[in-house]
């Protein structure tokens, strides 16, 4: 059986495109160009049936390297930890203090775009990670 080479992460949210920008921000992704024959996403939007727009939102690794988020709109809110959560690696091959200040650094830059710092996970080497959440509370690693 041939191995699958691309995937997609999907996130449950309240507001696709407000949560989708927040990622953008976070990983350096893009917004990828509107559909064929639709100047902008706006056009596109205003195209679309009134329950339909802002269902869904996505956005994507400019380098291609990364899995497309794919960002839809649900009516129940979050309620419990997520099951599945990512793993932003601002640390890798860092030791110690030094580790430790990286994942800081981008927990400072993360906060004004609306994360919150949960807490740390300090075990003062190679396994530290902070623990935080996106803007609608969505669980994710600093590691």
């Amino acid at each position: 059986m041939p191995s699958i080479k691309q995937f997609q992460v999907t996130f449950d949210c309240a507001e696709p495109e407000r949560v989708a920008r927040f990622w953008c921000e976070v990983l350096g992704y893009v917004v990828p160009p509107p559909p064929k024959g639709f100047v902008t996403w706006d056009d596109y939007e205003r195209s679309l049936p009134a329950e339909e727009q802002g269902s869904w939102f996505a956005c994507t690794d400019p380098s291609g390297v990364g899995p497309r988020l794919y960002f839809q709109r649900v009516p129940e809110g979050k309620v419990v930890k997520n099951r599945v959560h990512l793993c932003v690696r601002v640390g890798t091959g860092l030791l110690g203090e030094e580790r430790l200040a990286a994942l800081e650094a981008e927990c400072a830059r993360l906060l004004p775009l609306g994360a919150v710092r949960v807490r740390l996970l300090y075990d003062g080497g190679d396994d530290s990670c902070i623990v935080m959440q996106d803007i609608e509370g969505n669980e994710f690693c600093l590691d």
